[in-house]
């Protein structure tokens, strides 16, 4: 993935490219996210079974997921007592909208940064 804006601008960027950057995520988180879209609820274990990893790697991109507001978590009672964790993922259309608002968020942070630039950097 490219580092700079300008290297992006150039690049071939794809949505999951501009969601790991927008949303702070990494592959794995994106590739959780697509499994549970694929799958409904999932447990951790079950997650971490599905990418073929660690159910604590699994664990750590659900915590990930949960902090950019994509996954959420559902408690599930189990018959003889106790429970246990399963996590769902929003809606694509849900990541959309929240994408959009956080780069609109940033643009106009950006403007306002700009109206200053001149005064700020002769400082």
């Amino acid at each position: 993935m490219a580092s700079s804006i300008p290297e992006m601008l150039r690049a071939e960027c794809k949505c999951e490219d501009m969601a790991k950057c927008m949303l702070g995520l990494k592959e794995l988180d994106i590739s959780a996210y697509k499994k549970l879209l694929e799958n409904g609820p999932l447990t951790a274990e079950q997650l971490g079974d599905l990418l073929e990893r660690e159910r604590s790697t699994a664990y750590r991109s659900l915590q990930n997921l949960i902090s950019a507001g994509l996954v959420y978590r559902e408690t599930k009672s189990i018959d003889i007592g106790g429970y246990y964790y399963e996590y769902v993922a929003i809606e694509p259309l849900q990541v959309k909208r929240m994408i959009k608002k956080t780069i609109d968020e940033w643009y106009h942070k950006m403007n306002k940064l700009i109206e200053n630039f001149d005064k700020e950097l002769m400082k």
